[in-house]
């Protein structure tokens, strides 16, 4: 099929009937499908079923003798902490294991330095002059909300297919008002793509004015592969050690999308001097996380092989939906070249780059037919996409086949948007 910008304006007007006509019969079906939230699937959660009996009655004393039924032990438990050392890149000295979310920690983390400061720093972020943070693009739209949040100015900074642009960033963090950077160096939240190895040693030994800049290395899909080929990534903790920032970065990690979404275990790893930091925060607020729970996932998951076992299982699932969007988006929109997508090796997500400045339109036809999309701009900054053009699709929480009618129905409406915009301009 030819490229759009081939086809005349008589053609164009042919395709735009056809493909009004496809929609109209669309929002016909009655559709009611929801793609807007890299959920796990009830499929998913039921692998983790088991979990559901464990620890068990009598079964409530960890290896070093506490009862997991108390209080204390703000740190976690060293068989949990141990568990988690290989994904985390740490020795369980080096890690705390907490409740259910990560997005919670990385909250108090951003919060405690706002309020206290940090190692390195000689004054809460917050008695200083506005600080920024600088947030690769497209990215996670709760990094975002955190940051607009407590009134931190957000600095984009475009990814490249191997993490966020070096020299962008290497420029931006010659101003010591920038604090940190958001990262999700492993199948990155939407793009899918890995920081490679020459990235996170850029990251680790540059030159940063501010001496207590962070590094916020929310490593949420360190273990969910989609295929055989597996990117490597660097370990962030040793590369800063190495460059001799070893306080610069802060990993974030959670069982969110292993085990149960609503009762993992989240987890924090960093030098030990952040450690001592964060638990004389954490202190304040709590007197011990839920230990059970932490037994219950040592019982369950038992060892590395065991996390990727699990994990096989859950690629089993989500394999399938991811290969039906490609399949839906290659059969309706190669050729036209009016939309682009990225084709993960894991994570949760699939970026769809449409026609500059349809994004909106896309969105809001997937809507009148019945299909919700999060929103256009969630991909970036205070929801504004300059471009108009990054969609983030969610494909693991619904069924199969309502994946796939999801996926066709989006591609018709990427067609259509890209079509109307073209016989307007």
């Amino acid at each position: 099929m030819p490229a759009l910008s081939q086809l005349s304006p008589e053609a164009l007007s042919e395709l735009r009937a056809g493909l009004r006509q496809e929609y109209e019969a669309l929002k016909g079906q009655g559709l009611k499908l929801d793609m807007t939230r890299g959920k796990p699937a009830p499929e998913q959660l039921d692998l983790a079923t088991e979990m559901l009996a464990l620890p068990g009655n009598r079964d409530t004393t960890a290896d070093d003798g506490t009862d997991a039924r108390n209080y204390g032990n703000l740190q976690g438990l060293t068989e949990t902490r141990a568990l988690f050392a290989p994904v985390l890149g740490a020795p369980p000295e080096q890690i705390v294991v907490a409740n259910n979310s990560s997005l919670a920690l990385m909250h108090d983390v951003l919060v405690y330095a706002l309020l206290k400061g940090v190692p390195g720093g000689d004054k809460p972020w917050s008695k200083q002059e506005p600080i920024a943070i600088l947030c690769p693009v497209p990215g996670y739209d709760r990094h975002f909300a955190l940051c607009e949040g407590y009134g931190i100015r957000m600095i984009p900074v475009p990814m490249t297919g191997a993490g966020p642009d070096m020299d962008v960033v290497e420029k931006a963090v010659a101003d010591p008002a920038v604090k940190g950077i958001w990262c999700v160096p492993q199948y990155s939240n939407p793009s899918g793509e890995t920081y490679s190895d020459e990235t996170v040693r850029r990251l680790a030994a540059m030159k940063a004015a501010a001496p207590d800049f962070r590094i916020l290395w929310d490593n949420a899909y360190a273990v969910h592969h989609l295929s055989d080929e597996r990117p490597s990534l660097a370990n962030v903790i040793e590369a800063c050690a190495e460059a001799g920032n070893p306080d610069r970065p802060i990993v974030f990690a959670s069982t969110s999308k292993v085990t149960i979404a609503g009762a993992g275990l989240a987890m924090l790893a960093s030098s030990a001097a952040n450690i001592r930091w964060y638990l004389a925060q954490a202190g304040r607020r709590s007197i011990g996380p839920d230990k059970l729970n932490q037994l219950r996932h040592v019982r369950f998951l038992k060892d590395a092989a065991g996390i990727a076992a699990h994990m096989e299982k859950h690629r089993a699932l989500i394999g399938p939906k991811f290969d039906a969007v490609e399949t839906a988006f290659a059969a309706r929109l190669e050729g036209y070249e009016v939309a682009r997508w990225s084709r993960p090796l894991g994570g949760y997500f699939i970026t769809l780059d449409v026609a500059d400045g349809t994004a909106t339109k896309v969105v809001a036809l997937a809507a009148e037919a019945g299909i919700a999309l999060t929103p256009a701009g969630a991909t970036h900054p205070y929801g504004k996409d300059p471009d108009d053009r990054t969609l983030r699709i969610a494909p693991t929480f619904p069924k199969l086949e309502a994946v796939r009618k999801a996926a066709e129905a989006v591609a018709l409406c990427t067609l259509l948007a890209a079509v109307e915009a073209k016989l307007d301009a």
